[in-house]
């Protein structure tokens, strides 16, 4: 699960969007989260092989799992409501032998080694009706810590309307501790599971986090008002746990996949997604051996879409101009990375796939931070993630972003308030989890079709001009291909800041 870009400027494991901590690193973590400070990860070669299998409609025929059977493979999980099947196999050339046996298949790849990218259509379902959200006034314990709230006006907000109860968020991170005393109040554990492997597995022991990511971002989310420890953006709306990260804290596609179904399946309103599917940090979609996973997740996000779910994703650690990519030096990032030219026809997942309201990362001082990704097109917003470097003030001393954190990982300075555990992070991938917690507001104030919610938070957004100075930037050029940041675009709309800074305030009418 590379979060979005590894360790800030590291090219590490993660595929979460986490950046950099000021914790000691959990697990790897993708994409934002990408926290990871673990070793190299190496990616299974040889016998038993997980295979998306994408067939040319939307449908898995009973002759078609018969074919599956005959070329030595086993089902494991089926989607016909988007054509795809996971499949495990250990006969070599199982994916020849079935596309050979079997006409309805459009492609057949194995997961590992491969990545994704995503195309989405637009939203076309509202979300299912909910009950007017309630206020939630004043601070917990720890409310003098939590800048980046105050920053988007998230305490006035909630004094109007803290969302409501029957708005969930998904949080498609590496599970979430339900036993914290910030998230249990808040926790649906009808709504949780975990898709690693592509099955889903309701049962808690298999969605609690192991890494301490998901319990950061989720915080962030829906922390509960309580009178301990801090307060999330939407404290009074619920959380599912969606445990798409291994123990290793890798998102791969059959994962991703088995996540967007079951959001889009289960009602759930608004997703969180601070990483990208693992191993490639670009995915691209003129390979013949991605192809197939790239349709597969474009068509389960689409779904998820259109079953009324707004998809937040967090842009990524790499200080990379997404609009621009010309070389990726991160993957393959579960064995040995190696560079590879590439182009606009490679993509990071989700957050480049139309319709995904995309994140990128600023510090206090409202400044891009230094290690955050961008890009005209690819950056909806921008949200609070920390920034150690350039950005600590006295509000933030260390740069970095307060949020809930398991009592079994490992934080270097944590903060304890009522037995429970909170750590400092930074990164794309705290982030993203601000643009979650709004957009659960703005449902709960009963905007819900998502291509809605998507247009109410950038139509509110505090518009933020490109940077005056853009030499603070020079010490971080671009983690992939060493170009230097660059700024594009007005105070309307850049390829920094996006539409500007969320604000919670203006985005619920208040």
């Amino acid at each position: 699960m590379q979060g979005f870009t590894k360790f800030v400027a590291s090219a590490g494991a993660l595929a979460l969007a986490i950046g950099l901590s000021a914790a000691a690193a959990p697990a790897a973590v993708s994409a934002d989260g990408q926290a990871s400070q673990a070793g190299t990860l190496t990616t299974a070669q040889g016998g038993m092989q997980t295979y998306i299998v994408l067939y040319k409609g939307n449908g898995v025929a009973d002759k078609s799992l018969s074919a599956v059977r005959n070329a030595g493979g086993t089902v494991v999980q089926a989607y016909p409501q988007i054509g795809v099947a996971i499949v495990k196999s250990d006969r070599a050339g199982f994916d020849a032998a079935l596309r050979g046996a079997d006409s309805a298949v459009q492609g057949a790849a194995s997961t590992a080694g491969l990545g994704v990218a995503v195309e989405a259509d637009q939203d076309t379902a509202d979300a299912a009706a909910i009950e007017p959200g309630t206020p939630a006034p004043g601070e917990d314990a720890l409310g003098g810590l939590q800048w980046d709230m105050n920053q988007i006006q998230a305490p006035a907000a909630r004094a109007i309307n803290a969302g409501s109860s029957s708005v969930v968020v998904g949080d498609i991170d590496t599970g979430l501790d339900y036993t914290h005393p910030d998230l249990a109040p808040n926790v649906d554990f009808s709504k949780s599971v975990s898709c690693v492997g592509g099955v889903p597995n309701t049962s808690p022991a298999a969605w609690m986090d192991d890494n301490g990511h998901g319990t950061h971002t989720a915080g962030t989310i829906a922390a509960a008002k309580n009178g301990i420890g801090m307060v999330g953006v939407a404290p009074n709306v619920k959380i599912a746990g969606i445990k798409a990260g291994n123990a290793a804290g890798l998102f791969y596609p059959e994962a991703v996949v088995c996540a967007f179904m079951w959001a889009g399946s289960n009602g759930i309103q608004v997703t969180n997604n601070s990483y990208f599917a693992d191993p490639w940090l670009f995915n691209c979609k003129n390979d013949p051996g991605q192809r197939a996973i790239w349709e597969a997740e474009r068509r389960a996000i689409k779904f998820a879409q259109q079953n009324g779910t707004t998809i937040v994703a967090s842009a990524g650690n790499q200080s990379d101009d997404l609009a621009h990519p010309t070389q990726d030096r991160t993957s393959p990032d579960d064995t040995t990375p190696v560079a590879r030219d590439i182009t606009n026809a490679c993509a990071v997942v989700p957050v480049e796939v139309p319709g995904v309201i995309g994140v990128s990362a600023n510090g206090n001082k409202l400044l891009k931070s230094f290690y955050s990704s961008y890009g005209s097109g690819a950056i909806s917003v921008i949200a609070p993630g920390g920034d150690s470097m350039l950005q600590r003030t006295a509000a933030a001393p260390n740069g970095r972003v307060l949020s809930a954190w398991p009592a079994t990982a490992p934080c270097s300075r944590p903060v304890v308030d009522g037995g429970a555990r909170y750590c400092y992070l930074q990164g794309t991938s705290m982030a993203g989890p601000h643009v979650a917690g709004v957009a659960a507001l703005v449902v709960s104030s009963g905007i819900s079709a998502p291509g809605a919610v998507a247009s109410r938070i950038t139509n509110t957004a505090d518009n933020l001009a490109c940077p005056a100075d853009m030499s603070v930037y020079a010490p971080f050029p671009a983690v992939d291909n060493g170009a230097p940041q660059v700024c594009n675009g007005g105070a309307g709309y850049n390829s920094f800041n996006g539409h500007g800074q969320v604000n919670a305030l203006r985005a619920i009418g208040g």
